[in-house]
């Protein structure tokens, strides 16, 4: 049964807050769906009362796209529960599921998927937004492994795309976003993954950074598939795996997760131990606690970016490291981490997402607390974004992304595979009611 909430009751606040907490906004009514039902009601009733819709699981979106002013949330957190076919290697997961509620049912078998590098993480709308993740170089995106979704379309109607039927909306779902109806459960493919794998970081003074990132950046690049890696600015938590002397402190870190033989990860993992690191937590470790390593807590402010880079050249490396060195805020991360793999052996058209060939992704993500240092934080992004401009794509990878228009939308897809998009949101979604996403629009409202 549909459990509804508005500004007037219990729970309000507590219900419509999201992960970012500079998105703060009122929606008139939130419906939490307890099954593909409620959410037709919800929708029914949003038609009826002329509500725009936001839909919501996770609640991650950088933009607060799980949310609206004055209208109504399809809460899907409800719709719990992951079962596993253990010898079929499939997994039926929940939309409301976390990322990390999935890995630990997973785990109990010894399997997993592509999923998110943060546990809070929704399953839905990662993986409908392609699901980058440690694992993707040995086993591609979470939406490569993607085999049904169910979802409850803009007119109510019950859905099931899988390889025999709605074969062009299982398609537009691989990439393409929430845009196309509300989806209530996914079935993924699972692969043998630990439980027990060689992970966890080394950091060193971001002193050492320009040694340090270019050796790291020749050891990603030509690396196995079973090595998910990447390359972090961050500053030095208060906690005692980290000396006090680094508490506080700029560093250089590589994060690693190596889902091979531990024999190898190890002899690989030496390339980076030669360098001295002043902090190495990398050992043998359960991949579900790996899959939280980076988790922040709610309640910070966020924004974000990314772009695609066929190569990061020395002079990308010395144009990242001086935006890290001049982070306003010692909470952000920023990021590289490499492609390749297995991203890029999928078959191009298998899914809308463009440019599977990129071999790297710069990703900028400030992280502060305070709401007076909002200017400075989204100009630093903004500011790292031109800098690195010389040596991006224009590609990008959506997920990583807040809201930066519709040219960057067209530009994650191509022309060809986005006009395909918009066939199928036409066809399935004409009146646009899933709008609040990074919205790929239908003919009638081009």
């Amino acid at each position: 049964m549909t459990r509804w909430c508005g500004p007037d009751d219990a729970g309000y606040d507590e219900q419509r807050a999201l992960f970012n907490a500079m998105i703060d906004r009122r929606p008139r009514v939130i419906a939490a769906c307890t099954s593909p039902a409620d959410v037709a009601e919800a929708l029914d009733r949003a038609a009826r009362d002329g509500l725009a819709v936001a839909v919501r699981s996770g609640g991650h979106s950088v933009a607060g796209q799980s949310t609206n002013d004055d209208g109504l949330v399809v809460d899907v957190r409800p719709l719990k529960g992951v079962e596993i076919d253990a010898a079929g290697r499939r997994a039926r997961v929940g939309s409301g599921c976390t990322w990390g509620e999935f890995d630990a049912v997973a785990q109990e078998h010894g399997l997993a998927t592509t999923g998110g590098r943060v546990s809070t993480t929704g399953v839905a709308g990662l993986t409908l937004g392609g699901g980058s993740g440690w694992l993707e170089r040995r086993h591609g995106l979470s939406c490569d492994n993607l085999l049904a979704v169910e979802l409850v379309t803009a007119d109510g109607r019950e859905i099931r795309a899988d390889e025999n039927q709605h074969q062009d909306l299982l398609w537009a779902c691989k990439g393409g976003g929430g845009n196309f109806g509300v989806v209530t459960a996914l079935e993924f493919r699972l692969h043998p993954v630990g439980p027990t794998i060689l992970g966890g970081l080394l950091a060193w003074p971001l002193a050492r950074g320009a040694e340090v990132a270019r050796t790291y950046r020749d050891w990603a690049d030509d690396a196995p598939d079973e090595l998910g890696s990447g390359l972090v600015v961050i500053s030095g938590p208060p906690e005692e795996f980290i000396p006090p002397y680094l508490q506080g402190e700029p560093l250089i870190a590589v994060a690693v997760c190596w889902s091979g033989d531990h024999r190898v990860g190890e002899d690989l993992v030496q390339v980076l131990r030669d360098l001295s690191p002043d902090v190495d937590l990398v050992g043998p470790m359960p991949y579900a606690q790996l899959q939280s390593m980076i988790d922040d807590p709610p309640g910070l402010r966020q924004y974000w970016s990314a772009d695609h880079h066929d190569a990061f050249p020395d002079d990308a490396l010395d144009v990242f490291l001086a935006a890290g060195a001049g982070r306003p805020s010692p909470l952000t991360q920023h990021l590289l981490l490499p492609w390749g793999g297995a991203v890029a052996r999928v078959d191009p058209d298998s899914t809308p997402l463009g440019q599977r060939g990129a071999r790297w992704v710069s990703h900028p993500f400030a992280t502060w607390a305070d709401a007076a240092d909002d200017d400075a934080n989204v100009a630093w992004v903004r500011a790292y974004r031109r800098a690195n401009a010389p040596f991006t794509t224009g590609g990008v990878y959506l997920n990583f992304i807040g809201d930066e228009g519709e040219e960057r939308i067209r530009a994650a897809f191509g022309a060809e595979k986005y006009e395909r998009l918009v066939a199928i949101k036409s066809e399935y979604d004409p009146g646009n009611v899933f709008s609040g996403n990074q919205n790929i629009r239908p003919r009638a409202t081009v």
